[in-house]
């Protein structure tokens, strides 16, 4: 059995904990009878290879796990989405274990189970998916295959974890920002439903989560939008930041020559995930 799960962007600025999209960068899984029917044989190749486990406390493993026996199986993970940089690695790994242990399951089943893996269903969602993915008590949809702007994500070296950058979250938010937020959101909605790049740009403002995630790079490209850009985002808990551009090439290009130190990756919205 082979299969991938793209990598994911999530919040889409203002649509904290609820959209995401799927990315053409992907993760692979091969599973294959283990030469001694007791083992659990895992190997990883790519991102993580020298740091993921290698037996069954590997994520990809323990999701498998939740719905068929490992024992017995050789899981060959060839991984591309960097660890930790709010691209969604950890949903990726779920989302091609529970996709290889329970074929043509149902997307609520899958998420109900992922759940106890990952808690937030935004990222997960989407590499089930693929394409644009909204979230809500515990069920989701697609809805749609694109978004109006391409992404060209900046990559830092510096490694994020979501649960720690969580913590900085505060409990409440003052009312106005609250309004501007769920205004923006609404727009997120809207932009990708008419597909219009403007409303999109327009609705890239967030005062939920964003403020509180301090990342000098999204403060900067949006202090100075490169050639080609129309906005950012950050991906995630970050510390990727997305830019949203309608000349994807040229403003990579200049992402380039801006930040050497970071990967820059042009990349497209996926219109399917692992349950393609």
């Amino acid at each position: 059995m082979n299969l991938r799960a793209p990598a994911t962007s999530a919040n889409l600025g203002p649509a904290f904990d609820c959209a995401g999209v799927a990315l053409d960068l992907w993760n692979e899984l091969e599973v294959t009878e283990a030469a001694r029917p007791a083992a659990v044989e895992v190997e990883v190749e790519g991102e993580g290879a020298d740091e993921l486990p290698h037996d069954e406390r590997n994520l990809t493993v323990r999701a498998y796990a939740l719905f068929a026996e490992p024992a017995g199986k050789r899981f060959r993970c060839v991984n591309r989405i960097p660890l930790e940089r709010g691209l969604g690695s950890s949903a990726a790994a779920i989302a091609l274990g529970l996709a290889a242990a329970r074929p043509g399951a149902s997307l609520e089943e899958l998420l109900a189970a992922g759940h106890t893996l990952e808690s937030h269903a935004d990222n997960l969602a989407a590499a089930l998916l693929g394409g644009v993915t909204l979230t809500w008590d515990g069920q989701a949809a697609r809805i749609a295959d694109t978004l109006p702007l391409a992404p060209v994500a900046v990559v830092p070296t510096m490694r994020i974890r979501t649960s720690l950058a969580r913590h900085g979250l505060p409990p409440t938010v003052p009312h106005g920002d609250a309004a501007v937020t769920v205004g923006r959101a609404a727009l997120v909605g809207a932009a990708v439903a008419a597909g219009d790049p403007v409303l999109f740009a327009a609705a890239l403002d967030d005062r939920l989560h964003e403020p509180y995630r301090p990342s000098p790079i999204l403060a900067a490209i949006r202090a100075e939008l490169p050639d080609g850009a129309r906005g950012a985002t950050l991906s995630g808990s970050g510390p990727t930041v997305i830019v949203w551009a309608d000349d994807a090439a040229r403003c990579a290009a200049a992402l380039r020559e801006r930040y050497p130190a970071c990967s820059v990756l042009e990349l497209r919205v996926s219109p399917t995930g692992a349950l393609a």
